[in-house]
């Protein structure tokens, strides 16, 4: 049976071009993990990264290992073998480090399962001095760790091109000669930005079941961990980032993802990665042109990835460039507002047939609360301009259960739908097509570090009723497709977003049941409904309020404000504006608002 996956593995690799394949001899051991299936891993740029600047170091070995899925997991089942590497086919408990990278809640599950796929004690106390040393990076961390922080020696945040270096040169001096975990993480403890070692913290609750304190346990561990980030300078100057590993076997294909900017300074008041990643940072045209030439000589399609596309400064020349070299492009998202005919006909000529654009509320009035700067007229225009361009389907995201919202906001988003379509079908009827639409409808999560981080789930029952009005509504409107996600699962990425150190003893007895989410929740000690359900104090200590992004919690407070009084503010301006904090990384964080919004 091993035999089995060992020739799996090697087929894998022989399809992959970019791998890299090193001798073990005299280096620290590093297995990466992404705890799901290979295809989703291979296919996440922010993996990519992280394997690229383990294996730049020579003294680093970096092999990778996926969730097994399908034959792959039945052929574990049966031969009892312990997880093994992509690369050389070893175990994992033969590595020095586990470094999880982590980029989505619902992945946290597949954590325990490849520790003990990999013979791995699930929890940190019960692993004191075995190896290897298991870490997690990621957005989802430097959110919020605490609902791992049982299973983990340490967490890195922040960006992994500021502090996984270090981290390296740190393990790499000190491993062979230190076989004590607990005084290893004290001698690097302070020596790394962003080092988060959970086991040297205790919180301790109040009556009401709220994070009363959160305490240091030894001596040198700060109260306050900063999160690091690539500043502005620092990236305008680096090389810009791209995966390194191409192949057939994954959701994007045969592409090279190529990263055009982190972050974005619209400042939706529900999208974490727009508060975290601040201040946004972006390439220069010229650093990015020179980037596409050379992936362009190793692979024939490209994939742009940002938080908006369509807000690179000369995406226009650049993807015409890419046209002009007979190569091809896709896109990740794109702004309504800032979408443009020149680029509309690249996506076609690229081959393109899908075109996404994210209006995320249906009223003006409820997108004036969540800050998204688009007005109705800007959405009709881009949908008559994407219409008049090509035979595109179009792809429309929206949230539902938003802070505020009402059935008239539901109302609003059927009747901007049935607009919507009226304006596809009159702007393409010139080609005689009648336009299709496909929606995206997800329930609104919140998640830390936001504005809307105090408030609660929506509950589950009113969420399948207005998802059930909104087909309803639409069912005799015809070129319509509706795709919703599964409140169940909403509720399940609220508790591990927004849960503390005991949401952990959930995703344990979760692992013992085999995965049974119904089961795990009736039956835990925890409440789970305390963290989904529950609107949190504005002076209440929150689980993750001992992490500092540079964002004040008073900036927060005060979007929160203006979202309940349904108005918009200024987006990010970048070095100019101090409103939030993160532009002036010497200001202190844990006074009030700075600036006029």
């Amino acid at each position: 049976m091993s035999g089995d996956i060992i020739s799996l593995y090697r087929a894998r690799l022989a399809a992959e071009k970019g791998k890299i394949i090193k001798d073990w001899g005299g280096k620290l051991r590093v297995a990466l993990a992404y705890p799901n299936a290979y295809r989703l891993g291979m296919s996440n740029l922010g993996f990519q990264i992280v394997y690229r600047l383990l294996n730049d170091r020579p003294d680093v070995v970096a092999e990778r290992f996926f969730l097994p899925e399908g034959p792959e997991m039945s052929l574990y089942l049966r031969s009892q073998k312990p997880l093994l590497s992509l690369e050389s086919q070893k175990p994992l408990y033969q590595f020095d480090l586990l470094a999880f990278s982590l980029s989505f809640e619902n992945d946290y599950p597949h954590i325990l399962t490849i520790l003990e796929m990999g013979k791995i004690p699930l929890l940190q106390e019960d692993r004191p001095d075995a190896w290897p040393l298991v870490m997690a990076g990621g957005i989802t961390t430097f959110l919020n760790p605490e609902p791992l922080a049982p299973f983990m020696d340490f967490f890195l945040l922040g960006e992994a091109e500021e502090n996984l270096v270090p981290l390296l040169a740190l393990l790499v001096d000190t491993r062979p000669r230190e076989e004590d975990k607990t005084a290893l993480m004290r001698g690097v403890m302070g020596q790394v930005k962003g080092l988060y070692i959970p086991s040297f913290y205790t919180p301790a609750y109040a009556e009401d079941g709220t994070l009363a304190a959160f305490t240091p346990q030894v001596a040198g561990a700060a109260e306050t961990i900063s999160v690091p980030k690539v500043n502005e300078a620092v990236f305008a100057g680096t090389t810009v980032s791209t995966s390194m590993v191409t192949t057939p076997h994954v959701e994007f294909g045969e592409r090279t993802l190529i990263e055009l900017g982190r972050g974005c300074g619209r400042s939706c008041r529900f999208c974490a990665a727009g508060y975290v990643y601040r201040p946004p940072r972006s390439h220069s045209e010229s650093h990015l042109r020179a980037c596409m030439e050379i992936q362009m000589q190793r692979c024939s399609r490209l994939g742009l990835l940002s938080a908006a596309v369509s807000d690179t400064p000369g995406i226009e020349d650049l993807t015409s460039g890419i046209l002009a070299r007979g190569h091809t492009f896709s896109v990740s998202s794109l702004r309504a507002d800032t979408l443009t005919r020149r680029l509309l006909m690249n996506l076609k000529a690229s081959g393109q047939r899908t075109v996404a654009v994210a209006p995320e509320a249906g009223s003006e009035r409820l997108r004036r609360v969540i800050n998204k700067h688009l007005t109705q007229e800007q959405i009709l225009t881009t949908v008559r301009t994407i219409a008049e361009c090509g035979d595109f389907t179009l792809r429309l995201y929206l949230l539902m259960g938003l802070p505020t919202e009402t059935e008239a906001d539901i109302q609003e988003m059927v009747d901007l739908i049935k607009i919507i379509k009226h304006h596809m079908i009159k702007a393409s009827s010139p080609r005689g097509t009648m336009g299709r639409i496909t929606l995206s409808v997800n329930c609104f999560v919140p998640k830390p570090f936001t504005p809307f981080q105090w408030f609660p789930l929506e509950a589950m029952e009113s969420l399948k009723q207005k998802q059930k009005r909104l087909r309803t509504s639409l069912r005799k409107t015809g070129g319509i497709r509706i795709n919703t996600d599964i409140p169940k699962w909403a509720y399940v990425q609220t508790l591990l977003s927004m849960g503390d150190r005991r949401v952990s003893r959930i995703l344990v007895k979760l692992h013992e049941w085999g995965g049974d989410w119904r089961r795990a929740l009736r039956y835990s000690d925890v409440n789970p409904d305390f963290f989904v359900y529950r609107p949190k104090g504005l002076e209440e200590r929150l689980p993750w309020d001992f992490m500092d992004h540079g964002v004040s919690k008073g900036h927060l407070l005060h979007e929160r404000d203006r979202a309940l009084r349904a108005e918009e503010s200024e987006p990010c301006h970048v070095g100019s504006c101090f409103r939030c904090g993160a532009c002036k990384p010497d200001m202190p964080h844990k006074g009030g608002y700075q600036g006029a919004a």
